[in-house]
């Protein structure tokens, strides 16, 4: 049974997208804290609410950026959380899937390791965005304290789409705990989970025209009745 409340959460999710390329005018305060506000009714364990947020804006974000340049140029990446161990099946297919399309937006022809490259340290860049949050966990909640803060920053994408506000989650930010650390001040007893680069899109960026799939619900869903 479809209602008002349904149809507008799922066109929030049908249209909103990672965006790769951002204006560089702030947003207003009250707009950020707005998608705080919301995203902060996320669902937790035990109502824990482990996520904490640190936003970086101006000066503190150059300084950020600046460093993660040094980073990437001199130091292996070293996440608080591993990586994941391989994709199989159709997890790799679909993630060559999103690379290739993103990849062909850009004009980045297949093989293109330069390309590819400089596409990829755009993540350090943040793409031009004038805010990331960098969202981590109390460590001693171990994993599901990051499943939690996952909830929360799906919830932070849909309350900024909702504002008009461009996001893009970034596993690659947590590459470098160290940096964050340093510029943010975040504390050894915090996991780092992600971020999240946040601001107005730039309409004209190829980037921003590309769109990835989602698979079949039935895919997903084992029924036992």
């Amino acid at each position: 049974m479809a209602t008002p409340a349904h149809d507008t959460l799922s066109g929030l999710l049908h249209t909103r997208y990672s965006c790769r390329s951002f204006l560089p005018e702030a947003l207003p305060r009250a707009t950020i804290e707005r998608i705080l506000a919301t995203a902060q009714r996320t669902a937790s364990w035990c109502n824990a609410q482990p996520w904490q947020v640190h936003i970086a804006s101006g000066t503190t974000l150059a300084r950020l950026r600046a460093a993660f340049q040094q980073a990437i140029a001199s130091t292996p990446p070293a996440p608080d959380l591993p990586w994941p161990r391989e994709y199989r099946g159709v997890y790799q297919e679909r993630r060559r899937e999103c690379g290739y399309g993103l990849y062909e937006a850009l004009g980045i022809a297949k093989g293109d390791r330069a390309a590819s490259a400089r596409q990829a340290a755009e993540n350090f860049s943040m793409f031009g965005a004038p805010h990331v949050a960098i969202v981590s966990s109390d460590e001693a909640l171990g994993v599901y304290g990051a499943v939690d803060c996952g909830a929360y920053v799906g919830n932070f994408l849909l309350a900024a789409h909702s504002l008009g506000v461009a996001t893009v989650p970034q596993a690659a930010l947590a590459s470098y705990p160290g940096v964050l650390r340093e510029v943010l001040g975040i504390g050894e007893d915090r996991t780092i989970v992600c971020g999240i680069s946040f601001g107005l899109a730039d309409p004209a960026h190829p980037a921003n025209q590309f769109r990835t799939t989602r698979a079949d619900p039935a895919s997903s869903v084992v029924w036992r009745d």
